[in-house]
């Protein structure tokens, strides 16, 4: 199987190229300097020049506040970009692995959200996705949507390690306690990704480490384990102008993945403990 893998040099991307490598599959990763996603040209040129028989597409604008400002640079790339690569696909009779977000949901309701639960994003990168999403959903048979959130790793710039940035130098910071969502480490979602693409089993999922928490929580844990003095005010959101409206609860129901016959992630508390560690940040 040869997999072409878009937004390479991002977390996730990066993760499933190694992950590929490592398991002795023909991959590509690819960036912008590549091809623009919206490009529709230059996408279906090149994809049609590699002729892989999946795609896993990880690349999209991800920076949730900017796009407040930058709306239609978002849209352009998670909406337009994501029907370019579909489009291109389908050109080559490739299925199709699309990396979707848990900001696609309102955050307003009290329990996990299941994968047919209604969509309603909040912020212009969840209408963004949603766009993806329907675009991909739309157009193919051959597809699979992976809702994930709070993705983690080395690489780029992301809540833990921003926590640990914050930390730095401070005996306090604080830490929303109203957001609650799954924190993800993106090497073991890479993982499911890339065993998920080899399968037929279509279809939307939930995919995250397993266990849920608040921002708070989550910034007390990484600064446990890494052995830093600094102490954690749990707080209330405030939404300063131009940032992104931040969903209250983004927990995700894994059940599709047990329906489907695939491995959960392990609980976060585990993954978290392992970044650290091969980073380089946990202490003793």
């Amino acid at each position: 199987m040869r997999v072409l893998v878009t937004g390479a040099s991002g977390q996730l991307g990066y993760d499933c190229v190694q992950w590929l490598t490592a398991h002795g599959v023909t991959c590509c990763g690819v960036d912008r300097e590549d091809f623009d996603l919206t490009d529709a040209q230059a996408v279906s040129t090149y994809i049609r020049t590699w002729q892989p028989d999946a795609i896993i597409h990880c690349g999209a604008y991800t920076h949730v506040d900017r796009a407040e400002t930058q709306p239609e640079v978002c849209v352009t790339v998670n909406g337009v970009g994501t029907l370019n690569v579909v489009r291109a696909a389908l050109s080559v009779n490739a299925k199709l692995l699309y990396v979707s977000t848990d900001y696609v949901f309102s955050g307003v309701q009290d329990e996990s959200y299941g994968v047919n639960a209604q969509l309603c994003p909040q912020n212009v990168y969840g209408v963004s996705k949603t766009q993806g999403e329907e675009a991909v959903r739309s157009l193919m048979h051959r597809f699979f949507i992976v809702r994930t959130g709070w993705i983690y790793s080395k690489r780029g710039s992301n809540i833990v390690r921003q926590i640990i940035r914050e930390a730095h130098g401070h005996g306090e910071i604080e830490a929303p306690m109203d957001q609650l969502g799954c924190p993800t480490y993106s090497a073991d979602l890479a993982e499911l990704i890339c065993k998920m693409i080899a399968t037929e089993r279509y279809g939307v999922y939930h995919a995250a480490n397993e266990g849920c928490c608040s921002v708070a929580e989550l910034a007390e844990e990484t600064l446990r384990r890494c052995g830093s003095r600094c102490r954690v005010r749990p707080v209330e959101t405030v939404r300063r102008p131009h940032e992104a409206r931040k969903p209250r609860n983004l927990r995700l129901d894994m059940q599709s993945l047990d329906a489907a016959g695939f491995q959960r992630l392990p609980n976060w508390k585990d993954a978290l403990g392992r970044f650290l560690k091969q980073a380089g940040y946990e202490h003793g």
